[in-house]
């Protein structure tokens, strides 16, 4: 079954580098310069970000469905980056080097399947969660510490 792995869309976040120290605290966010690497995978770039960058810690809301799995949690954005576009059934680096955890849901947004996998397998593991006809969408997390990684859909 043929997926989609999407990146976060930089523009919603471009502004908060521009913010100073009392307008990121108010807005919930932190800036910070990445100390080692790999470690700090930027949503957006779907890539780790490299010693000496500047990223943005913000919380973000990566299930906002009126559902109760609506949930919102803390990602890293690199300054400056373009939107990944990985082509229909590439698993970038990012994630194919971590362990990962798959959340199914269906089209009302409910969760109706989860497994957590070696990124090195995350293809297969997409394509086997979505030969459910249940499935409309994937939600990937990082499994440590549990941070929303990219969305995913049908091709």
């Amino acid at each position: 079954m043929p997926f989609q792995i999407h990146a976060l869309d930089h523009d919603q976040f471009t502004k908060y580098f521009d913010y100073d120290t009392a307008q990121l605290s108010a807005s919930g966010a932190h800036l910070e310069t990445v100390s080692e690497y790999p470690g700090t995978p930027c949503r957006v770039s779907l890539a780790d970000a490299h010693i000496g960058e500047t990223v943005l810690l913000i919380n973000h809301e990566h299930q906002p469905e009126n559902s109760p799995y609506r949930a919102s949690h803390a990602i890293f954005v690199r300054k400056g980056v373009e939107q990944a576009t990985p082509t229909a059934n590439t698993v970038p680096k990012v994630l194919s080097s971590r362990l990962l955890s798959l959340r199914g849901f269906d089209e009302t947004h409910f969760m109706r399947a989860a497994d957590v996998v070696d990124g090195s397998t995350l293809g297969t593991a997409l394509e086997t969660m979505f030969q459910s006809s249940k499935i409309a969408y994937i939600h990937i997390h990082n499994a440590k510490p549990g941070c929303f990684a990219a969305k995913v859909t049908r091709v």
